[in-house]
């Protein structure tokens, strides 16, 4: 047996023993970097921020095993996010900022935790090919191809009023009978042939026309904190143009509004108008408000049928220019839409028998502070 000279095992030990402590003082600095956060605005936050994951891995390594905490040892959901890629693309994390607050943060990566879903989406093939998605909040769905031509057939988004926090998309379906409150809410929202709850359609010659269902969907995530997908609707030729469009629609847990974001193609057109509807009530004097330099639309519906008063509104960038049409059937925001350049707005809606949202006023305040909150988004460091 041969042995190494003493001053190489030495020299091997203190290399081992130097490459420990720089991989220990390395953690050490990671673990001293904080995630510092400000809300700019008037009013408390709470919603999703987002950090994109290469910034993330680049201060706190690439491990996806952790749990993010603040100083005081509280625990904030957090979920990687991959927008239907293989590999992640930002870390979410579930936040609550007061007024002009700030927060820190920080990853533990001693452990790490499964959250319970909050958001979920799917196709329902066992209804007409329906869409639907939810919170812990609200519910929606959208029609699918296999409902066209039938009587029965609906235009735009649909709203599920909820007063739980449990996921009711796969047990109403299921049940077949969620027109009945039974404790959890129901579908009394009425969409019929209108936009519903801030879909879209094409506005061609001061005239709204209805296009075909989705044909093909995507989900990029679904869950626990916040759930996206596409939805493509097939060409159409409206008028003598050829025009296909795409939705790509995003939820987070706890929030009443969908991001909603449109892209147009028009193949004989460089831009196309269009209109985001919300249906309105056979009433005399509609309970509405215009949002402040017109960038939001919010509506208190009459009570249906004993079945409550719906919420609803429409949320969009002020800087897009848009034109507001008070049709007998809907509340129309006309908007015109370059090619292939997206755009994005929120629709949202709230049951006051689910008491947390009870009458018109309250509703416009809070539609008001989500859409001033849409201006100035959390600002987010690593220090």
């Amino acid at each position: 047996m041969r042995f190494q000279p003493l001053n190489k095992i030495k020299n091997r030990l203190c290399y081992v023993a130097a490459l420990c402590l720089s991989l220990f003082l390395a953690k050490d600095v990671q673990a001293q970097k904080k995630i510092a956060l400000h809300n700019p605005t008037t009013a408390s936050r709470e919603e999703l921020i987002s950090i994109p994951y290469k910034k993330f891995s680049q201060a706190y390594g690439l491990d996806s095993n952790f749990q993010i905490k603040d100083d005081k040892g509280n625990l904030y959901p957090h979920q990687l996010e991959r927008l239907g890629e293989s590999k992640v693309q930002n870390v979410l994390i579930l936040v609550n900022i007061p007024a002009k607050g700030n927060l820190e943060l920080q990853p533990d990566f001693s452990e790490s935790t499964q959250y319970p879903a909050m958001t979920y989406a799917r196709k329902v093939p066992e209804r007409f090919d329906d869409f639907a998605w939810e919170n812990n909040v609200v519910a929606f769905r959208i029609y699918g191809p296999a409902l066209e031509g039938r009587p029965d057939d609906a235009q735009g988004i649909d709203f599920w009023a909820k007063r739980t926090s449990n996921l009711i998309i796969n047990k109403w379906y299921k049940s077949e009978d969620y027109h009945q409150d039974h404790g959890e809410g129901l579908d009394y929202y009425s969409v019929g042939k209108s936009l519903g709850l801030g879909d879209v359609a094409i506005y061609l010659q001061d005239s709204l026309l209805y296009g075909k269902h989705y044909r093909t969907h995507k989900i990029l995530d679904n869950g626990p904190l916040r759930t996206t997908f596409e939805l493509t609707y097939p060409e159409e030729d409206y008028r003598g143009q050829r025009i296909q469009l795409k939705k790509t629609i995003s939820l987070d847990a706890n929030s009443r509004f969908n991001r909603i974001q449109i892209e147009v193609n028009n193949r004989d057109r460089s831009s196309t108008a269009i209109v985001i509807g919300l249906v309105k009530r056979k009433e005399k004097e509609p309970i509405f408000q215009l949002g402040d330099k017109n960038n939001y639309l919010a509506y208190w519906e009459p009570n249906m049928n004993k079945n409550g008063h719906t919420a609803t509104a429409i949320v969009y960038p002020s800087k897009i220019k848009s034109n507001f049409i008070n049709s007998p059937l809907q509340f129309l925001k006309r908007i015109v839409v370059s090619n292939k350049t997206p755009i994005t707005y929120y629709s949202g809606a709230a049951w006051d028998k689910e008491g947390k949202i009870t009458d018109s006023k309250t509703w416009f305040e809070y539609v008001k502070q989500f859409a001033s909150s849409r201006k100035e988004a959390i600002r987010v460091k690593i220090k």
